[in-house]
């Protein structure tokens, strides 16, 4: 299957690929674009499910995500490339970094974990999802994805973020959920060899800085960064720390 994609950036440049959380779409990156376009040819995509890609039958496993990557891979034909993802997409990262080693140069995981635990919480928003529609928990997620103090300066963003939930497909969003229900990637972090930054938000209450200091610890070549007054979405929240950290990252071995 081919997801939904779009490619800027610097032609003939080293390529880094883009990877959206749960409920969201590539337009989650739109505050790192402009410096990460500078240095890279930018490649982002809608995860199966969402946005603008198909929307297959499910189940979906962790193995799909990461075979639809890729498959964008060969599309654009890339044999390596940077890969960096947040929540889901950094699962989705960790989990090609792992099983497709050749095809990852270096990497960079968000706000996000190698098992999120309990399991059942996952299983049961799919089944709300499934139920009632997206619209029933894009208000709490958005309230997860920015600290209280930046929604209310930013309301038009908050708006913003709940249509994004809430205009993603009930059954994308939901197999995804069960993605995360049945995903446990401890035991892949000391396969993976890619050079790895892991960023945390402070104040993530779904991936809390732990998590990412788990992944930094467990791969073989991992640093951490804790970004302070920020949530889940860290790299919408502080782009003016996260998108530097994360261009020094990728130009760490001279790209």
């Amino acid at each position: 299957m081919t997801v939904a994609h779009r490619v800027t950036g610097r032609p003939g440049a080293p390529a880094v690929v883009l990877s959206n959380s749960l409920g969201s779409t590539w337009e989650m990156w739109d505050a790192n674009l402009a410096e990460l376009e500078q240095h890279f040819r930018v490649i982002r995509f809608d995860t199966r499910g969402h946005g603008r890609s198909p929307v297959p039958p499910g189940p979906y496993t962790i193995d799909d995500l990461t075979d639809d990557v890729v498959e964008l891979l060969d599309t654009l034909e890339l044999e390596r490339a940077h890969f960096v993802g947040l929540s889901l997409g950094g699962m989705t990262g960790l989990r090609l970094a792992a099983r497709e080693a050749g095809r990852v140069d270096r990497l960079v995981v968000l706000c996000t974990g190698a098992r999120l635990d309990p399991r059942s919480a996952w299983s049961e928003r799919a089944a709300l999802v499934r139920s009632e529609g997206t619209p029933a928990v894009a208000e709490a997620v958005v309230r997860r994805w920015y600290t209280a103090d930046w929604l209310a300066e930013h309301p038009r963003t908050r708006k913003e973020s709940e249509e994004m939930v809430a205009s993603t497909p009930p059954d994308g969003y939901a197999a995804c959920c069960e993605v995360i229900a049945t995903m446990d990637l401890l035991a892949d972090l000391p396969s993976i060899t890619a050079p790895t930054l892991a960023i945390a938000g402070a104040d993530d209450p779904a991936t809390p800085p732990w998590q990412l200091e788990r992944i930094a610890d467990e791969v073989a070549d991992g640093k951490l960064l804790v970004v302070p007054d920020a949530a889940h979405l860290a790299n919408a929240e502080r782009p003016a720390v996260v998108t530097p950290a994360v261009v020094a990252h990728l130009l760490e071995d001279g790209s």
